[in-house]
């Protein structure tokens, strides 16, 4: 599903040989019409890719032209010669929208430990470059250039006024496996033709980022390449100047980068439910988060979603080994609206009817409350079934 491109950008994908499947897309290239603002948040993980340390000492920026983005192999753990072949696809990929390499960003995403082939990027970036277009056709093929082993396209817009005025912003993303973002593999692009300051631009993003891709876990891998930009063009003339319009725009960029995370775990490798997992009732935010990633990252409560089963003893005891003080005895855990775990005791509640909820529907949702305050999480996760084991065994990373 194609997505209004937001004024200022054009885009492109292309196959120039990174994979070995000619039929799909390995290289793309997003350029704006001038000089644009870009902030970024990357993994947290210490070995990291060649592009993810280049980025980080370039955004954020108000001189952003284009950012290339290969799949197909990261260029991670390739040592000073991926440092230099991640420098050359800045510069290429400047070069082809008469920029200089600081005004470029790379995203590479794939295979651990192999070199890239770089005469095939440059002819990729080449062929990118003499395709950049607004029209869906270029959008989708942008899209399909940053997909690794997902299994759809991840794209969410919206169309917001500021001040009376229209904002546009386009987002994509890719993700299905490594997922574990402490900002997963994921990789995203906002888009938007709002006029920002870099700084404002990156306070935009980390609070969008907090509640979106550091909200979701597949298995909790965080990945060596994990990025989101956003991107502004400013091309719409249109810019937040008060704090209501700020406002604005921080709710309508988290709904989109929301609307992204949860299509990641959706789509997990071999993920048969995407569970949302609300906790509530703790003295504090990162006590909340802390206590979602741990159950939401236990094999034992995933392997119980893919049997659909309502297992509370697994989901109670991983919030217990979280690490995080509470009361166990003032404890509520409901699954689909049904209340199956209350005051440290299993509620009555009918087994086969929460299963048969579970087995029915491919989103569960799970509320696990407690009553140390009034601060709360929203977390995605997928559950793990055989077919993640045995992707992942034959899968090379």
């Amino acid at each position: 599903m194609s997505h209004p491109v937001p004024k200022g950008f054009r885009l492109a994908g292309v196959y120039c040989g990174i994979k070995s499947n000619a039929a799909k897309e390995d290289l793309t290239l997003i350029a704006t019409d001038s000089d644009a603002v870009a902030a970024g948040v990357y993994t947290q993980n210490l070995v990291v890719a060649a592009s993810v340390t280049q980025n980080r000492a370039k955004t954020p920026c108000e001189n952003f032209r284009v950012v290339v983005v290969n799949s197909g192999n990261a260029n991670a753990c390739t040592g000073e010669r991926g440092e230099r072949d991640s420098r050359e696809m800045a510069r290429l990929a400047a070069a082809a929208v008469g920029g200089s390499e600081p005004q470029a960003l790379v995203m590479s995403t794939g295979i651990i430990g192999h070199f890239l082939p770089m005469e095939k990027v440059t002819s990729g970036i080449a062929a990118a470059a003499a395709k950049l277009g607004r029209d869906n056709a270029a959008f989708d093929s942008a899209v399909r250039g940053i997909m690794t082993t997902d299994k759809f396209q991840k794209t969410a817009s919206r169309s917001v006024e500021i001040g009376g005025k229209p904002v546009q912003i386009t987002a994509i993303a890719k993700g299905a496996g490594m997922i574990g973002p402490n900002m997963a593999t994921m990789l995203c692009v906002v888009m938007t033709d709002a006029a920002l300051s870099a700084t404002v631009a990156q306070e935009l993003l980390t609070h969008a980022a907090e509640r979106s891709f550091n909200c979701i876990s597949v298995e909790g891998h965080t990945s060596t390449s994990d990025t989101a930009l956003l991107l502004a063009s400013g091309a719409s003339g249109v810019a937040p100047t008060s704090a209501a319009d700020r406002a604005v725009l921080q709710q309508t960029l988290d709904e989109v980068c929301i609307e992204l995370a949860k299509l990641i775990p959706s789509d997990g490798e071999g993920a048969t439910h995407l569970i949302t997992l609300d906790v509530t009732g703790c003295a504090s935010r990162a006590d909340a988060h802390h206590i979602a990633k741990t159950v939401a990252n236990s094999p034992l409560v995933k392997t119980a979603f893919t049997g659909n089963d309502p297992n509370w003893g697994r989901i109670v005891s991983a919030a217990g080994y979280a690490g995080v003080p509470f009361d166990p005895a003032k404890v509520t855990l409901t699954i689909n609206g049904m209340l199956i775990y209350e005051a440290g005791m299993p509620a009555a509640y009918d087994a086969k009817l929460v299963s048969e909820s579970m087995r029915d529907n491919r989103e569960v949702h799970v509320v696990l409350a407690f009553s140390e305050g009034d601060a709360s999480v929203r977390f995605w996760t997928s559950d793990l079934t055989v077919e993640y084991v045995n992707f992942n065994s034959d899968y090379s990373t």
